[in-house]
């Protein structure tokens, strides 16, 4: 199913104008284990294209809304000028950032995280995917995903989601609103 939702979305995007310099960007945006992840690994392959996720970005569980400026202005804006990105990347684990890895502008470019379709970014992007799931799921697989890590988390994540998407209305103004994956697949693309 996930692959049949990356060729009908590599054929969509294929066939968008360039809206960052020349560079095909879809965002993939949705609430947290949403299975964004899952589809932008998915497409990430079927386009032979590079993935940015905002997981990288955020710098840590309140970050979301920085998360969003520095896609737009680490990422985004500089591939719109045709100069390479520096994607930052941070360890969630270590709590530091890491060096940030280089992009070249190229052909396509699939970004995925909860934000990626607010108004800033959307500027950007060629199309814009939601995917809407029902929370007992995403909780469900976002915990399956990343356990204790993100439990004593999620409330506070939730409500930042709650904020940005009451500003935004991010779902009204996608090209594309998909279901969430079939309960039974796996949580992230290898």
């Amino acid at each position: 199913m996930t692959t049949a939702r990356a060729v009908g979305l590599g054929d969509l995007l294929r066939d968008a104008p360039p809206r960052a310099g020349r560079t095909r960007v879809i965002g993939i945006d949705g609430r947290s284990g949403a299975g964004k992840t899952t589809l932008a690994g998915h497409l990430g392959v079927h386009l032979a294209a590079p993935v940015v996720s905002l997981e990288d970005l955020y710098g840590g569980w309140d970050g979301l809304t920085a998360g969003i400026e520095r896609l737009v202005a680490q990422v985004l804006t500089p591939l719109a000028a045709g100069r390479p990105a520096r994607v930052p990347r941070f360890d969630w684990v270590s709590s530091v950032w890491l060096a940030p890895r280089m992009l070249v502008a190229g052909d396509l470019l699939v970004v995925e995280g909860v934000g990626c379709g607010a108004r800033a970014a959307a500027r950007f992007l060629s199309v814009l995917v939601w995917i809407e799931e029902p929370e007992d799921r995403r909780r469900a697989r976002a915990l399956a995903r990343d356990g204790d890590t993100y439990a004593p988390h999620w409330d506070g994540w939730a409500a930042q989601e709650d904020d940005l998407l009451a500003r935004e209305r991010t779902w009204s103004r996608a090209d594309v609103v998909l279901p969430g994956p079939p309960e039974d697949a796996p949580c992230r693309a290898e």
